[in-house]
């Protein structure tokens, strides 16, 4: 990173994360348990660490009392560095009473908590997504540049940009037009990406899988750009800000092809989970120089009893006795009994184990206990935490016509089916 260079990271998780429902009914997105055994938030994080930016702002307003629980544990800095991860909720002033409007809007309603690090540049991130990034070289290009704001942009396909913001860029990597999300069948053609760029920054020759440049969400302002962009009433930063700052200030494109994905929706989040249990993962959590952090919760080992598990990952603390896993992802604190069957599952696992007694006084109530009872069968699901599910139940298994929406205890979307936190699946359950 540039010698001297002040930087801030700003970490944006405020919305209501309806697109990640039900798994955001009780809790901020950016607290959503991802890959067994971290936080969505512990991504932005880990990459601003690794990347020795140690002063880092969590952006929220819904649910937060999971995601400061696990901040406040995890992410303790010695004295001597000065670094924090510090949650900003949305609150209440003398000059606003309103909740965040929209990505801008929770920026520019912090600035004052922000002017007080007097930070030269300002990384801001999205709270749900997969990707592995030093942003010091980010960082350099951006100061090298001359530009006041740079945008990490990711070559895609034409058939990729219809959901994703389009910058323009020429030769030089400044950024000239930018369109939020084209529709499929209009001409953006104007939009490809120069040859020379795609040389200069990745080595790499155009094709039909590289053609155009998608906005990532990745930006770092210079402090004074930012101060000044969000001297309005604009909300959002794609819809609004980026363009307008195109017109007037310079705007540069850092290229990155590594592995990045958008994790917002429960399609999404399934599938980008449960390619993390397959043999060649697209992204890989077994980095030594850049490691991903989360809470250390001192829990024993797994303990697998007679089973037959492939192409999964088992988290800490759980026992699985006699049972058939494929292509799933075992949460922390996991019980799964004999003769269970899972396949296409991750199963978020638990926060606590029960005791005897109450395990007893779950008999006496004829509740199962948190897990996954005997003989049960599960297929294509997402189970979160704390789930109670009995034995002898089919999920996702028989040929059930199952509309899309929100059920008492479990949701569908996309096929997929969703058990909530803490819900009780009786014995016997076919769904």
């Amino acid at each position: 990173m540039n010698k001297g260079a002040k930087v801030i990271a700003i970490i944006l998780g405020g919305g209501r994360g309806t697109r990640l429902y039900p798994l955001t009914m009780d809790r901020a997105k950016p607290a959503v348990p991802f890959a067994g055994k971290y936080r969505l938030v512990d991504i932005p994080i880990s990459n601003c660490i690794n990347s020795n930016v140690k002063k880092i702002y969590v952006l929220t307003q819904f649910n937060t009392a999971s995601l400061h629980n696990h901040i406040v544990n995890t992410y303790q800095f010695d004295q001597f560095s000065g670094g924090f991860v510090e949650i900003l909720a949305a609150e209440q002033t003398y000059t606003s009473e309103s909740w965040y409007q929209g990505t801008a809007d929770a920026v520019r309603k912090n600035l004052k908590h922000f002017t007080d690090q007097q930070a030269d540049y300002y990384i801001i991130l999205s709270g749900d997504q997969l990707y592995r990034m030093d942003f010091t070289v980010m960082l350099d290009r951006h100061i090298a540049s001359g530009a006041e704001l740079t945008i990490a942009a990711k070559p895609i396909s034409r058939s990729e940009a219809t959901g994703l913001g389009i910058v323009g860029a020429d030769e030089e990597g400044m950024i000239r037009k930018f369109y939020e999300k084209p529709a499929p069948d209009m001409d953006i053609s104007e939009y490809k990406v120069p040859e020379k760029l795609l040389k200069d920054q990745l080595g790499q020759s155009l094709n039909s899988g590289n053609e155009y440049l998608a906005s990532m969400g990745i930006y770092i302002f210079n402090r004074k750009a930012l101060e000044s962009a969000l001297n309005n009433d604009k909300t959002d930063f794609g819809k609004e800000i980026i363009p307008e700052i195109i017109k007037t200030r310079p705007v540069a494109a850092y290229l990155f092809d590594g592995f990045w994905e958008d994790i917002g929706t429960i399609k999404a989040f399934y599938e980008t989970n449960l390619n993390l249990a397959s043999e060649k993962p697209l992204f890989n959590f077994y980095d030594e120089e850049m490691p991903i952090y989360t809470h250390r919760r001192h829990l024993p080992a797994t303990k697998a009893n007679f089973c037959n598990i492939s192409n999964s990952l088992t988290s800490e603390g759980s026992i699985i006795t006699n049972a058939y896993i494929v292509n799933s992802i075992i949460g922390v604190r996991t019980f799964i009994e004999a003769g269970a069957s899972l396949d296409g599952v991750y199963c978020m696992g638990a926060s606590h184990y029960e005791t005897e007694e109450e395990k007893a006084e779950n008999a006496k109530k004829g509740i199962p206990n948190i897990g996954i009872g005997k003989a049960t069968i599960i297929k294509k699901a997402i189970i979160d935490q704390n789930a109670r599910i009995g034995s002898n139940c089919r999920i996702g298994i028989d040929n059930i016509d199952r509309p899309e929406g929100d059920y008492e205890m479990y949701s569908v979307h996309n096929g997929i089916i969703v058990i909530n936190k803490n819900a009780v699946i009786p014995d016997g359950t076919v769904m």
